[in-house]
């Protein structure tokens, strides 16, 4: 393994996107694939834009996939045009996409005898930050493995560390991080929700309690958001936690837990779905529990 490892870049997405641009302007060889070509082409001036995923994999020291479901992910690797076949011995696959630790497990299963180095490394910041390089990631992989990708680590995160020595392990602290994030999302909703059907000025309640023990990043965040009522300026799309929260029962269930806070901001986002608004911005929740239809 080289000093510094030639990358494959699978998944181009609102976050996958700067993060691939980040570790390319920090001197990795970088090949790109997404279905989208505008995508491809949007990172040509740093990346090796590829046509194929397999095509961008052939070849590459870590392998990293950046898709959005576990069925992308299954996809990206066995299914037609899949990546499985340009693996190797050799190869260091980085998972970074959130996908539930079942999906790992089913992945590590399925390559057992093509490469054991599996590297699970879901990230927490968003897209400003993972074009600063200042993402979080929970590491979940071997010593050894994780020594070998440290380098891309370093580059797309401030703060990477390790939280077991499974593939897997990062996922589970990531379906964590998404517990606590999908009900601060909600309970901000619901708050502000709450607030205007009183009568009260959003502006002022937002700035009033963002300053005492109410506060929280989300409240300041997507309360910021819930209050200017652009919810067409998409930051974090509202289906990224139809799909988290959606693991997160799935791994409660697993293991007997109750999670009914969870389960209770889990409708919140489908109910958004069920209205359309998959692909607004995540703060739209706010008009969920107000009752608005449009």
């Amino acid at each position: 393994m080289t000093t510094t490892p030639s990358i494959a870049w699978i998944g181009l997405g609102a976050i996958g996107a700067p993060m691939a641009r980040t570790a390319a302007e920090a001197g990795f060889t970088v090949t790109a694939f997404d279905l989208s070509p505008d995508a491809r082409q949007a990172l040509a001036d740093v990346t090796m834009p590829a046509e194929t995923a397999l095509a961008a994999a052939q070849g590459a020291d870590v392998v990293v996939i950046m898709v959005a479901t576990p069925e992308q992910l299954d996809s990206v690797l066995f299914g037609d045009g899949g990546i499985a076949p340009a693996l190797t011995a050799r190869t260091t696959l980085l998972i970074m996409s959130t996908v539930g630790p079942t999906a790992i497990d089913d992945t590590v299963r399925a390559l057992e005898d093509v490469t054991g180095h599996i590297v699970d490394a879901p990230v927490s910041g968003g897209a400003a930050r993972a074009a600063q390089g200042d993402l979080l990631v929970m590491v979940g992989g071997a010593q050894t493995d994780v020594e070998t990708i440290r380098p891309v680590l370093d580059a797309l995160a401030s703060h990477a560390p390790v939280v077991g020595t499974r593939p897997g392990d990062g996922q589970r602290f990531k379906i964590v991080n998404q517990l606590l994030c999908g009900v601060h999302i909600a309970a901000a909703g619901e708050a502000l929700a709450l607030a205007d059907s009183m009568g009260l000025d959003l502006k002022q309640v937002h700035e009033v309690l963002g300053t005492g023990a109410a506060a929280s990043f989300m409240f300041g965040d997507r309360g910021q958001r819930m209050v200017d009522g652009d919810f067409d300026d998409v930051r974090s799309a509202l289906t990224i936690f139809v799909k988290d929260m959606g693991l997160v029962s799935e791994a409660a269930a697993e293991v007997s837990q109750e999670v009914p806070l969870a389960a209770s901001a889990e409708q919140v986002y489908q109910r958004g779905s069920e209205l359309g608004w998959d692909r607004r911005d995540d703060s739209i929740v706010y008009k969920v529990l107000r009752g608005e239809t449009d």
